[in-house]
């Protein structure tokens, strides 16, 4: 069975405590469930992580390579959270990885403030889904499914 990898980088554990205009007032285990009730009909097993640190963040997508390299991963999802602005170290980890990478983000990045703009990690992303709150998700597994 095809793996797709859901991750998801620093806060994003206390979502629903988050400003709920642009964070979607949703826990990220919600999230997670409704794309779990999404993938069983596609027969794709899907794997959540979550890190406030950015090395085991690092090293999940690490692990993720070998099975890329395997042919094992069909794709990840990610929300690398403010690392996107910030981590050429998570960037360079996923530039290894040859499967589709979709990044989300929950808000519109590029209608905040002028640091969250730019994601270093967009860059080498397939896609990019911004600004749709937690149907951006959605979203980007049914990219990935196809």
């Amino acid at each position: 069975m095809e793996k797709i990898s859901v991750l998801n980088g620093p806060n994003l554990n206390l979502l629903e405590l988050r400003d709920p205009t642009l964070y979607g007032g949703i826990s990220l285990d919600k999230i997670n469930q409704r794309l779990i009730e999404k993938a069983v009909t596609q027969q794709v097993e899907l794997q959540f992580f979550q890190s406030n640190h950015e090395g085991d963040l690092i090293e999940k997508v690490q692990e993720l390579i070998q099975l890329d390299r395997q042919k094992y991963l069909k794709g990840i999802l990610i929300n690398p959270g403010g690392f996107s602005h910030t981590s050429v170290a998570l960037r360079d980890a996923l530039e290894m990885i040859t499967c589709p990478i979709v990044e989300v983000h929950l808000s519109n990045i590029y209608a905040r403030e002028s640091y969250r703009k730019h994601s270093i990690t967009a860059e080498i992303s397939s896609a990019i889904i911004a600004g749709f709150g937690p149907i951006g998700y959605e979203i980007a597994l049914d990219f990935l499914m196809r």
